[in-house]
């Protein structure tokens, strides 16, 4: 190569430490010859190159681009994704009926800028384009039977509006309210049809369980029987125990283990957790495990296919890894959620385990309480 790329020599070093010799050798020189014919050597690029003239490259460039930062996404690319959402949505509501949904997301987007000017907690992204999705459906909705301003719209329309799929009546009488709200603050309507509307929403959690006798059973299997697989008891004794979730459990690294304290650091959360004697020999069976597997990855939880890289594992292997007990991680932490929503204050949790002061409110004891809205 006349000009090789400033990424090379790091290429070469990291096949070399993650590969067998003869098969870093050959990923090597293909990956010149694919070079010498491509008319650039962006990683991005390249790799579109070689998903189809080597598709057999594909994996570890990938796997050395990403460790390395090269394919990182460029800045305010998901404010200018979100942009285009926003964009597909009011371009899909009928002529007529747009002007006024424009308006609103303008709205809806000069309401979060002040959000964050002040210090406040700003709208997601996200939630404006379940906002501007629900105006638009309703805009469909009218416009099929004739409507061609927002002035004529009444009670009665919107009803049989939220009647058409009761599952969503509360999030998109929410998104009405916001829009109907602004309309009638410039004037574009003379009432709020909303304001007779209710919505009820059942407060507190509603998902499936484990009884204590189960979480015993479920305790005594992954403490010991020693023939299961070291991820299983791992992954079931941190989710039932400490209510990790699946994120957190892929992302653990050695970095924040204390062996020590014999204590973890989930990521995302600002305190670390002293672990019990059976989830620390659970997790020290884990790194005995990556061990035996040869693999330099950080992560706690390696399997056969991130052996040879740094990345973490799937979820779908945290999901799987519990299917001999027929249980997803999601109901072991709930069930764990519960019992700490009911015994702790939530400000305790929302320090303890990085959630929002409403994520834990979710779960505070409260089945036969509803509220409108």
């Amino acid at each position: 190569m006349p000009a090789p790329p400033s990424w090379w020599s790091g290429l070469a070093a990291h096949l070399a430490a993650h590969r067998h010799p003869i098969y870093a050798a050959d990923l090597i020189a293909t990956t010149a010859r694919l070079l010498l014919h491509a008319e650039s050597c962006d990683p991005r690029s390249l790799l579109a190159r070689a998903k189809s003239d080597a598709p057999e490259l594909v994996g570890a460039l990938t796997d050395f681009f990403r460790t390395h930062g090269h394919l990182d996404p460029p800045p305010r690319l998901a404010d200018r994704r979100a942009t285009e959402r926003r964009s597909r949505r009011i371009e899909s509501t009928p002529a007529p009926l747009r002007s006024q949904t424009e308006k609103f997301a303008a709205f809806l987007l000069l309401q979060r800028e002040q959000a964050e000017h002040l210090g406040l907690r700003p709208n997601q992204l996200k939630t404006i384009e379940i906002r501007l999705a629900a105006v638009r459906d309703l805009a469909l909705h009218l416009h099929t039977e004739g409507h061609t301003n927002w002035a004529s719209v009444t009670t009665a329309h919107l009803e049989s509006f939220l009647a058409l799929n009761p599952a969503l009546r509360a999030s998109r009488l929410a998104g009405l309210r916001q829009f109907f709200a602004y309309a009638h603050h410039a004037k574009v309507i003379l009432h709020n049809p909303t304001d007779p509307i209710t919505a009820v929403q059942h407060r507190g959690f509603h998902g499936p369980t484990l009884t204590l006798t189960q979480q015993r059973t479920l305790y005594q299997r992954w403490t010991t029987h020693h023939d299961i697989h070291p991820h299983e008891a791992f992954i079931g004794l941190a989710a039932l125990l400490y209510a990790a979730t699946i994120t957190e459990l892929r992302q653990l690294t050695d970095t924040g283990i204390n062996p020590h304290h014999h204590s973890v650091h989930f990521p995302g959360r600002s305190l670390a957790i002293p672990l019990d004697d059976a989830t620390w020999t659970a997790l020290q069976r884990c790194q005995e495990h990556r061990h035996q597997l040869g693999s330099d990855n950080p992560h706690l939880l390696v399997t056969r296919l991130t052996r040879t890289h740094h990345g973490p594992a799937g979820a779908a292997h945290i999901r799987d890894t519990l299917a001999p007990t027929g249980l997803r991680p999601r109901i072991l932490r709930s069930t764990r959620l519960l019992t700490l929503a009911d015994e702790l204050d939530a400000k305790i949790l929302t320090t303890s385990l990085g959630m929002s002061y409403a994520g834990v409110a979710h779960y505070r004891p409260s089945p036969n309480l509803t509220k409108p809205i």
